[in-house]
């Protein structure tokens, strides 16, 4: 009888859940996404920088954002906080201290446009408009020492820079990865 009580405690929430799952077609309860909600999300930026949005951001334009809405978790000069390290390490991969910050591990620049754009600052992400990422994404390069003082960052010189540990990585060998 105890055993019997067990196997319909999880089968009925599990019916339950099946039909549930289904109801859109047959109940009318829920409904598919509209393509205009799929675009909302849609936002990933890749490696080599497709999808990147028009726009541009200086250096200097970077430095004044990055004090106000990023020193205070990132540091200053991005030395690190509550928030990562985000400057310096290069050289340090394969020490026994690894330093892992924007310098010295990520391999692919448009990438941190993504990151930034969709997460960040933590208390409002994708608050900041392309203009912004461009402008943190170049004065973070900066500050790494990837671009000079005067660089502006857009679509197309985004993509142009070649980070220090671009070739640290290596595909993936497993069949399900792909």
């Amino acid at each position: 009888m105890f055993e019997r009580r067990r196997l319909l405690t999880i089968a009925i929430p599990l019916t339950l859940f099946g039909a549930c799952a289904h109801a859109e077609g047959r109940y009318g309860f829920g409904r598919a996404p509209t393509d205009g909600e799929i675009a909302g999300w849609n936002i990933d930026i890749d490696r080599d920088g497709r999808k990147l949005p028009s726009g541009h951001g200086s250096v200097e334009q970077g430095r004044a954002l990055f004090k106000a809405q990023c020193a205070s978790c990132h540091g200053a000069r991005g030395e690190g906080g509550i928030g990562d390290r985000l400057a310096g390490g290069q050289g340090s991969l394969a020490s026994p201290k690894p330093v892992k910050t924007v310098g010295s591990f990520w391999p692919y620049a448009p990438t941190l446009f993504d990151y930034i754009h969709r997460a960040m600052p933590m208390n409002a992400p994708q608050s900041l408009s392309p203009d912004e990422v461009y402008a943190v994404v170049a004065y973070v390069l900066n500050l790494n020492g990837l671009v000079p003082d005067d660089a502006a960052m857009d679509a197309r010189t985004l993509p142009a820079v070649r980070m220090p540990n671009r070739d640290g990585f290596v595909p993936d060998p497993r069949p399900d990865t792909r």
